[in-house]
């Protein structure tokens, strides 16, 4: 195990902030995760668990130990005659996985494309994107558990999926480690088509025979359109995460403003964040290096040189505008560090 001291995280967070470890590991294997928890325990020090850095804002430097998990490889368990079981390294980039899955014809991601990060954060962020949560697709994870070190199993019952939610950011936050995630996928695809524009992009497309290929093509295109780079422009994906409100208070909007996106769920209505940030007149602007996405509201963006500090601020200006407009308080799905 190679321990590094004082590393800039800059090149391990999409936001590109420029902030450093007092300690940065790679782990590649359990036993490298096994001794981080050790040396944690020796130097007294926090333990990080960093992913692809896809979904945190760093806002200083980190007086801790950042474990940066790498664990690899794609393993077919089994397969019957309609699915298969495939387990998958925490640190697998999750969009090659998906990549993966296509060439192998097992569908049930395909509507997940290119979305940022590792396969170990998609069940601990269930993960979504027009229509698909990967609760849908998930069956278990073998995750270290900090205190005893020992590897333990949980299966989709004991995850406790939500809208962007699962066990492991509620009740059992910081007490485990991913190590591996076994997906259950379909041999014969179901379709997903009906959520934002992929319908419409396949038209565009001239695509007149579905495959998982060719809706995976239209994801990733209208993504492409829509949602910056982070290899360009700093930034960590969707900010905030998409409210649900009840009934009564959407119809209550939806008189002053007729055009309101509203999505039924079971808890009551589902407004895109979005909408919600552009009528509050966020869309675009900028703030000397940072600034909301002039494409996509719903990213605050650094163009370079920004800091963490200032999106986190920018963040919670954007949430004070949009509760006092609307009586809506939107979450941060970014993690704050």
């Amino acid at each position: 195990m190679n321990i590094q001291e004082n590393i800039s995280l800059k090149p391990f967070n999409t936001f590109g902030i420029d902030k450093k470890a007092r300690f940065f590991i790679q782990a590649t294997s359990e036993n490298d995760i096994l001794q981080a928890l050790e040396k944690a325990k020796e130097l007294n020090l926090p333990l990080i668990i960093l992913g692809g850095g896809s979904n945190i804002l760093l806002t200083k430097d980190l007086n801790a130990i950042v474990l940066k998990i790498e664990i690899n490889g794609i393993q077919l368990v089994k397969e019957t005659d309609e699915e298969v079981f495939v387990e998958v390294g925490a640190g697998e980039n999750w969009h090659e996985f998906v990549l993966h899955c296509i060439k192998n014809e097992w569908a049930g991601v395909e509507n997940l494309s290119l979305i940022p990060g590792t396969v170990g954060a998609s069940p601990m962020q269930n993960i979504g994107a027009y229509g698909i949560e990967i609760k849908e697709v998930f069956h278990c994870l073998k995750a270290i558990n900090r205190i005893t070190g020992r590897e333990e199993i949980f299966f989709w019952e004991d995850c406790r999926f939500g809208y962007r939610e699962s066990v492991f950011k509620n009740d059992l936050k910081d007490q485990y480690i991913i190590t591996k995630v076994e997906f259950k996928l379909k041999k014969k695809p179901t379709f997903h088509t009906e959520y934002g524009a992929i319908a419409h992009t396949l038209e565009e497309m001239n695509i007149t025979e579905l495959s998982i290929k060719s809706i995976s093509d239209a994801v990733i295109k209208i993504r492409q359109s829509k949602l910056p780079d982070p290899k360009v422009i700093g930034n960590a994906g969707s900010f905030f995460k998409n409210p649900t409100i009840s009934v009564d208070r959407f119809e209550k909007i939806k008189s002053n403003y007729p055009m309101v996106p509203g999505f039924p769920n079971d808890e009551g209505v589902k407004i895109p964040a979005a909408w919600l940030i552009e009528q509050s007149g966020w869309k675009g602007k900028t703030f000397g290096k940072i600034g909301v996405h002039k494409l996509q509201p719903l990213v605050l963006v650094n163009y370079g040189g920004g800091d963490g500090k200032e999106i986190a601020e920018l963040s919670k200006q954007i949430q004070a505008s949009i509760e006092e407009k609307f009586g809506i308080l939107l979450h941060a799905e970014v993690n704050f560090l």
